[in-house]
């Protein structure tokens, strides 16, 4: 019995406490009946979407906009045939420096050169096939200066003569360190692990006439003399020599250089040395060149028409986005419609992103009445609901899902509202290290996308939650 007593006192002390709770709202934040929201959810499928050709770039002195000035410049060489794309093509031209950016003093002795080698580390973001793709490339003089300081943009063709300077064949091993003598003076060498780079063999005449040979005092006298002789070098990869897909290689262009091995023989002392032509900071430029498929142009020249969006860095493509009925849809409901939350989702056409993956990030940006480039409110940062305020404006890629989401809540609202015009909205490809929004076209990161711009389940829309306020 005292079982069915411990059951009674338990039912007892619930009643008790029941009864104490019968306010809920006095426990926690209270709701205010009068001022409570219920917003409702609708998804506008009737976004329209295009592909066009992005805007060209600047292209020299590339820097990771990812973090501080001072950071390294990375230059992609490309030869990549995507068969939904088609071929990307990258050329680099890159001004030399002497050896210490000033003018150069032989050393004492006897010069005689081992060996010259232009040093290519290697940089994150290959894209492409590095498992079946053999890679020819080719080292030419250039035939006109890189200046310093020039905006060149990525449509810019160097002249360069052509005669190689040097040339190889590899596979892209971009995260495999390699082993190299360590040239110690009057030491014996050292056998050392570097980090993962293309070693090219260089002419020697060519490092003989504008550095160490006999009649290059006139190039050695001051780093003008020598870059106006010497011009630099242009990098290429060689159509017929490379094999396979293919692909798009970065390097580290501020840590390339000519390294010359040398021995230097005073009165029957020989020593081994180095001495560096390194590639100048801030002065080299790359050019960007896309055929596309047939069904990419049909997707640019008639986007009415064509069921796919293709966006593609490197300075390739971008999508128009337009919401026609967006104010429309809200038409009934007079001026007192607050929107709540605004998303705009990009879902990746199913199998398209294998074996060349979807880009990591994508940008969102609209045309000022200008037409210069400029941040949505939400993902600005002197709107108050841009990303210091209180927004996070997304467009990171969700691999769990295969899509990419943009808060456009304040931009929504400014088009409904009539505050905003739609002059141009797109989306793009952008450098996926930005530690901020960025609008910028990229041509560091080769990445791209195939989405759908309409009639699939799998199209580009606008899920928005709202209020209707009652005045």
């Amino acid at each position: 019995m005292k079982f069915s007593k411990l059951g009674l006192l338990t039912l007892l002390i619930s009643l008790f406490i029941l009864n104490s709770c019968k306010n809920q709202d006095s426990i926690g934040l209270g709701v205010d009946a009068g001022t409570q929201l219920n917003g409702t959810l609708i998804a506008d499928t009737s976004v329209v979407v295009a592909t066009m050709p992005d805007d060209t770039v600047a292209t020299g002195a590339l820097v990771n906009s990812s973090t501080t000035a001072g950071t390294p410049s990375k230059g992609v060489l490309a030869y990549f045939k995507d068969p939904d794309f088609g071929i990307t093509e990258t050329n680099i031209a890159a001004a030399l420096n002497l050896p210490n950016g000033i003018a150069y003093t032989l050393p004492t002795g006897t010069i005689t050169i081992d060996s010259s080698v232009l040093v290519l580390p290697y940089s994150d973001g290959f894209y492409g096939d590095s498992l079946t793709s053999r890679f020819k490339l080719d080292v030419h003089q250039l035939a006109e200066k890189v200046v310093l300081g020039t905006p060149y943009y990525n449509n810019k063709q160097f002249a360069f003569a052509p005669a190689l300077l040097g040339t190889k064949t590899f596979t892209a091993r971009t995260h495999d360190t390699i082993k190299v003598f360590n040239i110690l003076k009057g030491r014996t060498d050292t056998l050392i692990k570097v980090a993962p780079q293309l070693r090219i063999p260089i002419s020697q005449d060519f490092v003989n006439t504008y550095l160490l040979g006999a009649d290059a005092a006139t190039y050695r006298a001051s780093l003008t003399a020598f870059q106006n002789g010497a011009k630099g070098i242009y990098l290429t990869l060689d159509k017929n020599g490379t094999t396979g897909p293919g692909g798009n290689i970065p390097f580290e262009l501020d840590s390339a250089r000519i390294s010359v091995y040398y021995r230097a023989n005073n009165a029957g002392v020989i020593d081994t040395a180095i001495v560096s032509m390194p590639v100048q900071t801030s002065a080299h430029a790359i050019q960007i060149k896309h055929t596309y498929t047939p069904k990419v142009l049909a997707a640019i020249s008639s986007p009415a028409t064509s069921g796919l969006v293709y966006l593609q860095g490197g300075a390739g493509l971008r999508a128009k986005v337009s919401f026609p009925n967006i104010k429309s849809i809200f038409a009934g409901l007079g001026s007192g419609v607050v929107i709540n939350r605004a998303e705009l989702v990009v879902k990746v056409a199913p199998g398209t992103n294998i074996p060349y993956r979807a880009p990591q990030r994508l940008t969102m940006y609209q045309l000022d009445i200008a037409k210069q480039r400029t941040s949505i409110p939400d993902g600005s940062i002197t709107d108050p609901r841009g990303v210091n305020g209180t927004g996070a404006f997304g467009g990171f890629y969700i691999a769990a899902t295969g899509e990419y989401h943009f808060t456009v809540t304040g931009y929504i609202q400014d088009l409904i509202s009539g505050k905003a015009v739609d002059n141009g909205t797109f989306i793009a490809p952008v450098n996926p290290l930005s530690s901020s929004v960025d609008i910028t076209p990229t041509a560091q990161y080769t990445e791209r996308l195939i989405t759908f711009g309409k009639n699939s389940p799998n199209r580009i829309k606008l899920n928005i939650i709202y209020t209707k306020i009652n005045k």
